[in-house]
Order: structure tokens, then sequence, then C-alpha cells
């Protein structure tokens, strides 16, 4: 089990996160989701190793998590200037076993020796997941990761997302939209308020959008209707 145990981040007086304990199965696909200032971005840059929590730990199969246990797709990524997609890709370590850069890059068929400087979004994006993906960690942590993509190499992630599991990999994804994670996920759970206020599993995903939306939705209709 990944198990998240009391888990509280605060930036001043904020408590973005508020000990908040979640319990999630390994060798699955688990989504999260939740309003902008949720906590999501926050939650998972504190699983990386990136924030320190104010108190509370993150165990995975009883041990620590620790930074070389998972892989993690940012929101937003960083590349430096004046240097080529190979280049980029030869930054991240890959275990032996695991297919070169230009047997990976048959997937993602990008200009991996041309400056990534002149990429479009969408080949920065999926430069970046391949970055993440051949570091073939046993936790693969994806902020957003179908951002920017088109519909063909968003099949194409759906599709490397069920096969990591197969192969035994934990994967946690967010996404603003819920399609996404319904098509790939076993598990989605909601963050709000700095909590997990549920959890459903794939034989309930039908009302997935009914549970998370009743709350809000009586006030969008009455000022939709006041408005148009």
């Amino acid at each position: 089990m990944l198990e998240i145990e009391n888990l509280t981040i605060s930036y001043g007086d904020h408590k973005v996160i508020d000990a908040l304990s979640v319990s999630l199965s390994v060798h699955c696909i688990h989504g999260l989701v939740g309003m902008n200032g949720a906590g999501k971005t926050t939650l998972l840059n504190t699983m990386a190793g990136f924030i320190r929590a104010g108190q509370g730990t993150i165990l995975m199969e009883g041990n620590p998590l620790k930074r070389a246990d998972l892989a993690f797709l940012e929101t937003e990524n960083f590349f430096y200037s004046h240097i080529t997609g190979r280049e980029y890709l030869g930054l991240f370590k890959a275990p032996a076993g695991v297919p070169d850069i230009d047997e990976w890059n048959r997937m993602f068929s990008l200009p991996l020796d041309q400056l990534i400087d002149g990429y479009s979004s969408g080949m920065k994006r999926k430069l970046a997941l391949a970055g993440v993906l051949r570091q073939d960690k046993p936790l693969v942590i994806l902020d957003e990761p179908f951002n920017g993509l088109d519909l063909e190499s968003s099949r194409l992630l759906s599709l490397i997302i069920t096969r990591l599991k197969q192969r035994g990999t934990t994967v946690i994804i967010t996404s603003h939209i819920l399609g996404s994670l319904t098509g790939v996920c076993d598990h989605i759970h909601l963050l709000r308020n700095g909590k997990i206020m549920f959890s459903r599993d794939k034989e309930n995903f039908a009302t997935l959008e009914q549970d998370i939306f009743k709350d809000v939705d009586p006030g969008f209709f009455d000022l939709v209707n006041s408005i148009i």
C-alpha cells in the first residue's frame, strides 16, 4: 500500500493540506481530482520531496517514500535553452534493460536532434513524458499529463499508462478532464479543502460526476439561468 497518514502542509497560516489520510493500492492507477486551489499539486510535490510537510507520513510498502522511488511529471516543465531533445533525455538515468532513446522515441516520433526551442507545446509535453517514463520507477506521478496533447497522443498516453500498470507500476494522475481519468483509472479520489472527501472504484464511476458536483451545481444553474 501507499499510505498517507495525517499529512498537513501549510503556507503561513493557510493549511493547504489538512490532516489528510488515505491508503492507495499499489500496482493500480489512481486519479486525483479537485477544483483549482484544492491542493493537488501541493500534495504531489510533497510526495515527490519538493515540499516538506508540517506533519504526517508517506509510506510505500511500509517504508518512507523516497525521491528515488518515483518519477514525477510536473504541470509545467522546464527545458534548458539551446539543447536538443536527445540531450534532454540524456539527463535522465534509465536502468539496464530499458529500451534506448531511439527505440523509445518510436512511440513519440520527436525530432530528437533538433533544438527544443523549436518544439511545439505538444512536442515538449511528449518529450517531458518520455524523460519521466523511461526512468522505470515503481511509482509514477503525472500532474496534468494530457495538457497540450492532441487526440492521438492522448490515446497513446492512455495505452502507455495502462501498460505500466500491467507491469506492476503504481500510477497517480491528475486531470481537469474527468473523461481522461475514467478511461484509465482504477480509483479516483476527490480532494477538497485539503482533505480526501471520497474515493470511488471503477465500478462506481457512473455516478462520479454527479457526486463531485452535487454541491455546486445548484448555484451554477441559478447563476446561468439568471444571466442567459
